[in-house]
């Protein structure tokens, strides 16, 4: 059975959220960043020495990290076809870099959560933000469809949602986007989703 290390409300939750979706068998391991620890206390760092969530431990000492890897791991297990795009097909050149674009966005959020940033780095990253919501904007318009790829709902929505969940705390202001906000509220009103963010303590 997978067994996935998160830290509630960060970027693991859409693994989460993908795991749900596909109802197949897992369990939870909550990682406190800061300590780089376990509920239990044991070191997460012998599990994924670069102390980052998501990691799925697919069986004993066999170890999984990165949303981009993750996500279509997680989809080729699944019997949802917008999961798992045939090995060497556009389409499933599209999912991987959809997700590439994920993290270009996660990138360009991630690093205003850098305390005490220098108002110059802070402005410039403020920037960078706003360039990758008019691509995400522009993106959405562009395919036609609530989602951002045409099969429809898929890994990058999860992982894109959670992303614009920072917004409020970041203090970003998503009123210019609205197809971005759509986005994100579907995503978020998925029960996949919501039973995810019960687990974590999130609602």
């Amino acid at each position: 059975m997978i067994k996935l290390y998160y830290t509630p409300g960060a970027c693991s939750l859409a693994s989460h959220i993908i795991l749900n979706e596909t109802r197949l068998p897992f369990g939870l391991e909550k990682v406190n960043l800061k300590t780089k620890t376990l509920e239990d206390g044991r070191d997460y760092l012998k599990i994924n020495p670069r102390g980052a969530v998501p990691a799925i431990e697919i069986s004993p000492g066999v170890v999984l990290t990165q949303n981009v890897a993750i996500l279509p791991y997680i989809g080729n297990l699944s019997d949802i076809a917008a999961f798992r795009p045939a090995e060497g097909s556009l389409d499933r050149s599209r999912l991987l870099e959809a997700l590439g674009f994920c993290e270009d966005v996660h990138s360009a959020f991630g690093i205003l959560f850098t305390p005490d940033l220098p108002d110059t780095t802070r402005a410039l990253c403020q920037k960078t933000v706003t360039r990758r919501l008019e691509q995400l904007e522009q993106l959405l318009e562009s395919n036609g469809t609530d989602y951002l790829l045409p099969a429809g709902f898929s890994q990058p929505d999860a992982l894109m949602a959670v992303i614009l969940s920072w917004a409020a705390p970041l203090d970003i202001d998503l009123a210019a986007y609205p197809k971005a906000r759509a986005l994100r509220d579907k995503v978020f009103n998925r029960p996949a989703t919501q039973a995810a963010l019960k687990a974590e303590g999130l609602v």
